[in-house]
């Protein structure tokens, strides 16, 4: 990839929630210094340390001076901790850095500042990079890395107000892919899927849980739409998981920046066979589960309480995590989440016969199947889950009372929707965003005067009957019908997106053929 390339991707991705178009060329800089001497996986790994400590070196730095404009002493810890600012000794402190990174031994010096803030800082106690020292680092080059980021300025609140570890995250998985592999993305979901969930449930006041948390993005924007919406940032609290080492690193740095309060437990461990987070019921939960992931280890759970709707297939997650959610929400608590295509209409290994039972109990509030090309790393089609424990006395944005939706479904058909970013990846706009919360929320009853309306081929309201009669099967085209056009309209988008979604069933079916024909060359062993 050349440089133009770089930063004409970079800029694209900007479009998405913001994205790193006002830095791209810093970073593609610094990914150029790494080249030599890291595989292109590990670039993020040394970037994204440098980027938090200049981060919050900034924000110290801007408190600092305001102190000693006013008189006060901008060298006592405690003022800063009042403030919610990181202390920052002199040693961890950017200028100081920088002033030493001509001189040998700067890789060391990173990881004593690194240290140093741990140690003043309890809440990121072992949670930092410290292997800045190592000989593969320990260049000419790392210097000059740390001159480099020099220009980049965090002293603006609205530049600091932004999702910066995880714009920085995905730049680098978005440009580097092939190294990261397919899995690459399955810790950061896409700005567009993010605020189209936070804008649906609303997250005002209360308990805002993620077992599956990857970098906290889901955190970040439910403190902005706080904010947005004139609530207090203390009004939500957080509570997350993540099984990943690294990224649960970096969710613990991206909240510690953001001066969220958070509980992501005491160390990284898998949801389903350690879930630390045990009796915990939550007003919201927003999450992005690995997709089919088959891997989850669903023969040691077989008793497990999580599952009253019926035990997951082991060869597949997406009903452990659907049940995982239920178990941890409230009485009236509500869940969002993305789950590839196939779990609105499987009917392999029980997977039909668990959501036959979640359509019973009325807890399915909403379906939202997507356009395809919206994730870097994966042409799975995907959907959302909006699952509420109480459709009959919910509560809404800002405290409203939620009209009674027991026995009803809310089917909308949002494939034709987004726009093309580039060749591959697909985004959704803010008007797609507000055109999809707006259908959901006046479903809901909350935005009078506007009275909800089915619109073909976009929204329905079903009854459970219509559910019924399509055999449970949740797929929002089977319910909103056909938009009446004529028929050179045809959105080629909506095509492509129809090919995914059968390819993918395809393979769906092509990978439980494969296991059944292992389950039966073994029999034939035996």
């Amino acid at each position: 990839m050349t440089s133009r390339t770089a930063k004409t991707s970079a800029s694209k991705q900007a479009t998405d929630g913001g994205g790193v178009g006002d830095y791209e060329a810093t970073l593609w800089a610094a990914a150029d210094k790494l080249r030599s001497s890291l595989d292109a996986a590990e670039y993020k790994h040394v970037v994204l340390g440098l980027i938090f400590l200049k981060y919050i070196s900034d924000a110290f730095e801007e408190t600092h001076a305001a102190l000693a404009a006013a008189g006060a002493d901008p060298e006592d810890p405690a003022t800063y901790r009042a403030e919610n600012v990181f202390w920052v000794p002199r040693e961890a402190r950017w200028s100081y850095l920088t002033g030493h990174a001509a001189e040998p031994g700067v890789g060391k010096r990173i990881d004593a500042a690194m240290l140093a803030i741990e140690r003043e800082n309890p809440a990121l106690a072992g949670v930092l990079p410290k292997d800045y020292a190592r000989p593969a680092l320990d260049t000419p080059r790392l210097g000059e890395l740390v001159k480099l980021f020099g220009d980049l300025g965090f002293k603006d609140k609205a530049r600091r107000g932004r999702d910066v570890l995880g714009d920085v995250y995905m730049y680098f998985l978005g440009h580097f892919a092939a190294a990261e592999g397919k899995r690459g993305g399955q810790f950061y979901t896409p700005k567009c899927i993010v605020e189209l969930l936070v804008e649906m449930l609303a997250p005002y006041k209360g308990r805002v849980f993620d077992p599956c948390c990857g970098s906290g993005g889901m955190f970040v924007h439910s403190e902005k739409f706080v904010e947005e919406h004139g609530g207090r940032i203390g009004d939500i609290r957080v509570y997350g998981q993540e099984s990943n080492p690294t990224t649960w690193r970096l969710a613990k740095m991206n909240l510690a920046i953001r001066q969220i309060d958070g509980d992501l437990g005491r160390e990284w461990a898998d949801s389903f066979q350690r879930d630390l987070h045990e009796g915990l019921l939550c007003d919201y939960i927003l999450a992005n589960p690995p997709f089919n992931d088959s891997d989850w280890g669903g023969a040691r759970l077989r008793d497990d309480a999580r599952f009253p709707f019926g035990m997951p297939p082991a060869g597949n997650a997406n009903f452990a995590w659907v049940q995982h959610f239920l178990h941890h929400l409230a009485p009236t608590g509500i869940a969002g989440f993305v789950l590839a295509n196939g779990s609105m209409s499987s009917q392999q290994s029980g997977e039909g016969e668990i959501r036959k039972k979640l359509v019973e109990a009325d807890l399915v509030d909403c379906m939202v199947a997507l356009p395809g090309q919206l994730f870097d790393s994966t042409q799975i089609p995907v959907c959302l889950w909006i699952l509420a424990r109480d459709k009959k006395n919910g509560i809404g944005e800002q405290g409203k009372r939620l009209k009674d939706r027991g026995g009803n479904v809310l089917f909308i058909d949002a494939r034709t929707m987004g726009t093309m970013n580039d060749r591959v990846k697909r985004v959704l706009t803010a008007e797609d965003i507000k055109r999809i919360a707006d259908t959901y929320h006046a479903w809901r009853g909350e935005r009078e005067p506007t009275a909800y309306a089915d619109v073909p081929g976009f929204a329905r309201s079903a009854t459970l009957a219509d559910v019924r009669a399509h055999k449970y099967v949740l797929v929002p085209g089977r319910y909103v019908g056909f938009e009446s056009r004529p028929e050179a309209s045809w959105d080629h988008g909506a095509l492509q997106a129809e090919l995914a979604e059968i390819l993918a069933r395809f393979q769906e079916i092509d990978r439980a053929s494969n296991a059944a024909l292992r389950v039966l060359e073994e029999l034939l062993r035996g």
